[in-house]
């Protein structure tokens, strides 16, 4: 077992990589009492054209990702979250553009639950009836969030930057994507994608890492997987360009809903570049943007933003994006305020003390998150799975420079890159 140390965090991590490929991380917390465990597959929306080695290449439906999500919960003998629960466990899962996770909290009978965990993610149960009752399930699903204000104009956002790569598409799928779905394609991508080796363990919290390694150690060698080649995916070419400028949707809002966002027009291919650039635009969004920003407090005060007002910044190899907005009274001058207002950022630069002040905002707050074995597994499985490491995050906000994060400004609002979505009560 190898054991990286981050002195500058303070923490010690466990690592092992098991015979069947499965990557097992442990962070004892001392005096914590909740575990927190994560068994997550590098398997999201955009897997929807994939090959194994040298066979060809499967396209499945939209919303298979997901979907098999829903399915991994039945078991033969019932469902699975009444065993965490009769366990003192709160079990979960959630899918991404990139990964699936399966999760649970508790204070008790961790090693049961972790025996759960990984029992039920590697015990597929699909068959011809419970695949098409679910279809039922998800189709709901997907028609409850199309009347759902802020998923529409997030989805919205997405639809309008990008012309063919699959991050454009609902996560769920639509009704007729997953109608297409059955048993052998549910099996197809469970066997691709959910192989050890494609697989990661992270557990933390009040634990010993000797003993939870030699459970896992002990319940994976009594598994056989055959071996599996390497996973290819496929992409479509994407156009440099946004595919619509601006998108609407009508629903009944109180207020009107607007989001905009960029699209890089150079993507990164080394994974500690793209972790670099990920917290340096995330770090520039925070100075112009935060709640401590000269903008923010102006549109606050003018009643053009709510609370509601946030930004995020996603990034991947194959695609990489930025979504602001919120609820606002009037888009067209919310969206101007803000134009102008970047635009002269880019002229005159960042200030530097302003830079400093949010420098030091985000390193609180991400040593504060190492409190958190929720946040640190869930954040640690999205570095690790880019190529990255959570743990190496201070050093690079301390070498981060204030004329690094004026070049990365300038690089990512290119308003020839920009794109509109807004959900209001009439177009607009």
């Amino acid at each position: 077992m190898e054991v990286l140390d981050y002195p500058g965090v303070k923490e010690k991590l466990y690592h092992e990589k098991l015979p069947n490929g499965l990557e097992v991380y442990i962070l004892p917390k001392e005096g914590f009492q909740k575990t927190y465990a994560t068994f997550s597959t590098r398997f999201g929306s955009v897997d929807n054209c994939f090959a194994v080695g040298d066979r060809s290449y499967v396209r499945v439906p939209d919303g298979i990702a997901h979907f098999l999500e829903h399915k991994m919960f039945e078991e033969p003998t019932g469902d699975i979250f009444a065993t965490f629960a009769s366990q003192g466990a709160s079990a979960n899962a959630f899918t991404s553009f990139d990964r699936t996770v399966y999760l649970f909290s508790a204070t008790e009978q961790i090693q049961a639950n972790l025996e759960t965990l990984l029992n039920f993610v590697q015990h597929p149960y699909f068959t011809d009836e419970n695949v098409e009752k679910e279809k039922g399930i998800i189709e709901q699903e997907i028609n409850m969030y199309k009347d759902n204000p802020d998923w529409r104009v997030y989805t919205g956002l997405i639809d309008a930057l990008y012309h063919k790569h699959p991050v454009h598409i609902d996560i769920a799928g639509s009704v007729e994507s997953i109608r297409s779905i059955d048993k052998e394609s549910l099996y197809t991508c469970y066997e691709t994608f959910y192989h050890p080796s494609n697989m990661m363990l992270f557990v933390v919290g009040g634990v010993r890492a000797e003993e939870i390694m030699e459970l896992v150690r002990a319940n994976q060698s009594g598994k056989s997987f055959e071996q599996l080649d390497s996973i290819k995916r496929q992409f479509e070419d994407e156009p440099v360009n946004v595919k619509i400028p601006k998108k609407t949707a009508v629903l009944p809002v109180s207020l009107p809903k607007c989001l905009f966002g960029f699209k890089e027009k150079q993507l990164v291919h080394e994974s500690a570049e793209l972790q670099r650039r990920d917290i340096t635009t995330k770090l520039m969004l925070d100075v112009l943007l935060g709640q401590s920003s000269q903008l923010y407090q102006s549109l606050y005060d003018d009643n053009l933003i709510s609370d509601s007002f946030g930004y995020e910044y996603n990034s991947s190899y194959d695609y990489a994006f930025s979504i602001i907005g919120g609820e606002t009274r009037d888009p067209d001058e919310f969206l101007r305020r803000i134009r102008s207002s970047i635009e002269e950022a880019l002229k005159a630069g960042l200030q530097e003390e302003a830079f400093e002040r949010t420098r030091r905002k985000r390193i609180g707050g991400y040593l504060r998150m190492l409190n958190s074995p929720e946040a640190i597994a869930n954040e640690f499985t999205r570095h690790k799975f880019r190529g990255g490491d959570l743990f190496q995050l201070l050093p690079l906000f301390e070498q981060i420079t204030l004329e690094e994060i004026n070049e990365r400004m300038r690089e990512h609002f290119d308003f020839d890159q920009m794109a509109v979505s807004i959900v209001s009560k009439e177009n607009v």
